[in-house]
């Protein structure tokens, strides 16, 4: 089910937020039919009044909490970054388990290989990325999603014990996560799947910044 969560960067894109168990399901289910429309006919096609007839409710229902077509993006993208945290941070309680037992032998193939799995799996997410019609406040939000993964990365190296905790980490980790992402993009624009090759390349490619990210540690 999509989540009906607060919206991008701080504020809320609603209208109104849902307080009662009922307004919540019904909002999911509106934003369940954005998801579909947007899947299947893209960002142009979302609509008050397509969303309102997809979700079989009134659209004046629809206005109480989705005014227009910048807050339907804007909710839907707010469910995507939340659902790629909640991978991160998992990712994060998984590398503090293993600690107790043995490093992780290549945490930048299990990051993109997680990653490049959610790739598969959220057609809405890709659908609103490739599309043209991200708002403002949604590229604002995803400047600062980026970061939030980017702490998540440095969680997971500390968990592992690859570098000490310091500003030039945080700075490292938030340039892997951009260059993570525009390849990750590239890859998934090219096939439906992923393109391995170039995915392949991308863990190539961080492998030799994480080694010299450690190395610099390591001459100090």
């Amino acid at each position: 089910m999509v989540q009906a969560t607060a919206g991008p960067g701080g504020g809320a894109p609603l209208r109104r937020t849902p307080r009662q168990a009922r307004s919540k399901a019904r909002l999911a289910l509106m934003l369940e039919a954005a998801e579909r429309i947007l899947v299947g006919d893209g960002v142009e096609a979302l609509t008050t009044t397509r969303v309102a007839a997809e979700a079989k409710v009134s659209v004046g229902s629809l206005y109480q909490y989705l005014p227009d077509r910048d807050a339907i993006i804007d909710a839907l993208a707010t469910g995507y970054f939340a659902r790629l945290e909640d991978v991160m941070d998992e990712l994060v309680r998984t590398a503090e388990r293993e600690r107790e037992r043995e490093r992780w032998d290549d945490p930048v193939g299990v990051l993109i290989d997680t990653f490049a799995r959610v790739y598969r799996t959220e057609h809405g997410f890709r659908a609103l990325w490739f599309g043209s019609g991200l708002t403002e406040r949604t590229r604002a939000a995803d400047r600062e999603h980026k970061r939030r993964m980017a702490d998540g990365v440095r969680r997971v190296l500390l968990a592992l014990g690859v570098a000490p905790d310091d500003e030039a980490l945080a700075r490292a980790c938030h340039a892997a996560i951009l260059a993570a992402d525009a390849l990750a993009q590239e890859a998934f624009r090219r096939a439906p799947e992923g393109d391995t090759d170039l995915l392949d390349e991308a863990k190539a490619m961080l492998r030799c910044y994480l080694a010299e990210v450690v190395a610099r540690f390591e001459r100090r």
